[in-house]
This record gives C-alpha cells, structure tokens and sequence, in this order.
C-alpha cells in the first residue's frame, strides 16, 4: 500500500470496521465511543415510554465542553462584548470601575479635599507657611523701617555738610 514519501509517520492508516467486525464487536472503534452508543441504545425504550426522559436526553447532550460543566466561574479576563443593543441596555445598573479607576477616582477625591483644607489654613503644612510668610513679612518690614531711617539719616548729614 503506497503511503507517499514519509512512511515513518501514521498519517493516512485508517481502517475501517467491516460489518462482520461491527457485529462480533471487535470493530477498532475507541472504547468511550461503544459506552456512548451503548447508553444511547438504552435510552431509546426509555424515550419511547415518556417524554420528560427525552427532554433530560437533550440537556444531557447540551454539557459544556472541558471543566466549564463542573465548575461556574466568571473569567475577569473574558472579553466581553462592548456593543450592547439598546434594548438590552440597562439604564439604572450603574456600571462597575476597575480597580484601577476606583484608585485613580480616589486619588483625585483625596487631592481636592487637602487642597481645600490647605486654602483654609487646616492642614499642617499650610500653618507652617503661613509661619514661614508671616516671619518674612516681618523681616521685611523691618528692613523696610532700617532702609528709611538710613535714608533719613543720610539726608540729614547732607543738610548739616550744607550748611
């Protein structure tokens, strides 16, 4: 039998069952494929007898693929559609923020509020600049009041050098 250049691999052997092998069951059917069909043989006089047992036959069928059966999980990596019909929009559900923009949303709440209590003069730091301003508005004052007595003082000996 030709099987083409590469004969080393089994690509291209299949083999059928022939009726005689089908019926001595020895067909090389895998083994899970004869439980199915076996069970599906049996529930054939049960669906003949009532048709609640046809309809749990097709629940059966419906099963989820792998573990999803098993276990109900909500995968937050699961893209979800992002186009939503307008009628199945729900207009009082308010949608939820990911933790990120929760942060974010904090972050920005937690600013304005100290920059608030800054303006009043509340926060810590804002009562020690206010010490600091006062302290130079002091200084200055006083230089101020040192500068115009020099200058009096100054205008005071040109008048005597004058006379």
């Amino acid at each position: 039998m030709g099987r083409g250049k590469f004969k080393s691999k089994p690509t291209g052997r299949r083999q059928f069952s022939t009726p005689e092998d089908l019926l001595a069951g020895t067909s090389n059917r895998p083994r899970t494929f004869r439980q199915k069909e076996a069970e599906h043989e049996e529930e054939e006089p049960e669906d003949v007898s009532g048709d609640e047992s046809g309809e749990e036959s097709e629940e059966e069928t419906s099963k989820k693929k792998g573990t999803q059966g098993i276990i109900e999980i909500e995968n937050p990596n699961l893209v979800k559609p992002k186009s939503v019909k307008a009628r199945d929009v729900d207009v009082g559900k308010t949608t939820e923020l990911s933790r990120r923009e929760r942060e974010e949303i904090e972050k920005q709440r937690a600013h304005e509020r100290y920059m608030r209590l800054q303006e009043q003069g509340k926060t810590e730091q804002a009562r020690k600049d206010l010490e600091r301003l006062a302290l130079i508005r002091q200084q200055r004052a006083e230089a101020a009041k040192k500068r115009e007595e020099e200058k009096a003082a100054k205008e005071q000996k040109k008048a005597e050098a004058r006379k």
